[in-house]
């Protein structure tokens, strides 16, 4: 909590408020919340606990499927949420494409999921979820949250994670992009040559497209970042192998 450095009269959206413990504590700041509940089996309680403090506005929907648009009023916002595991990454994907009014994230996951966010290039739990990311915010892993704080104890560590949005620090086609590191990461520790012949080229012409990009033609994608990535999808297009 103290991480988010929420204020009074700041704008904040809770994604799954639960039974409302988090909600309560950044409504107590004075900021006004926008909490977004899916389990409508909560929503009873969750309205109980949260009736004293009028500043809480809940709606009950899929954070997947909302108007973020419609759903936050001008203004600066920030997320921040307790989110599980199942649903985080392509959450945040998809908030990171949708939620243009929010400047800052700070979410705990788990620790699994936490270091997919924020790995970089040669890392182990690097892959195709890390740079969807990083081409849409700068990540830090804040801090870990042993599981001996909760009760229940769960059986796994929590992170927090900050998700700051940016401009994409690439320049190229979004679409043969995405496609390109798609391919590169549907078969791990296959080579980008592997890759590229994938998507329709031969032998001879992978490797020279991906020397013509700076990178070696047995290199696996674990290693490339978003700068390498873009070369390759640039090279690609000028090939006319995507368009």
């Amino acid at each position: 909590m103290a991480d988010a450095g929420i204020e009074e009269g700041d704008r904040v959206l809770e994604v799954g408020p639960g039974l409302g413990s988090l909600t309560v504590a950044l409504a107590a700041t004075g900021a006004q919340v926008l909490a977004v509940e899916l389990d409508r089996a909560l929503v009873p309680a969750l309205r109980e606990v949260l009736a004293p403090f009028p500043a809480v506005r809940l709606e009950v929907g899929d954070a997947m499927k909302m108007d973020w648009e419609a759903a936050l009023p001008t203004g600066d916002w920030t997320m921040v949420s307790n989110l599980p595991y199942n649903v985080a990454v392509p959450l945040l994907v998809n908030m990171l494409d949708r939620g243009p009014r929010i400047t800052e994230y700070l979410v705990m996951v788990q620790r699994e999921v936490g270091e997919r966010l924020t790995a970089q290039p040669g890392e182990d739990a690097y892959g195709a979820a890390s740079i969807r990311v990083a081409y849409r915010a700068r990540a830090e892993l804040v801090r870990r949250v042993p599981a001996d704080v909760f009760w229940p104890r769960p059986k796994v560590e929590s992170v927090t994670v900050r998700l700051t949005p940016r401009p994409a620090p690439v320049d190229a086609d979004r679409a043969a992009l995405f496609r390109v590191i798609d391919e590169g990461f549907a078969e791990r520790r296959k080579t980008m040559g592997n890759a590229l012949r994938r998507l329709g080229l031969d032998a001879p012409s992978a490797a020279r497209v991906l020397s013509d990009s700076g990178v070696e033609p047995d290199v696996r994608a674990e290693r490339l970042g978003l700068p390498e990535f873009a070369r390759i999808a640039q090279a690609l297009q000028r090939e006319g192998v995507l368009r």
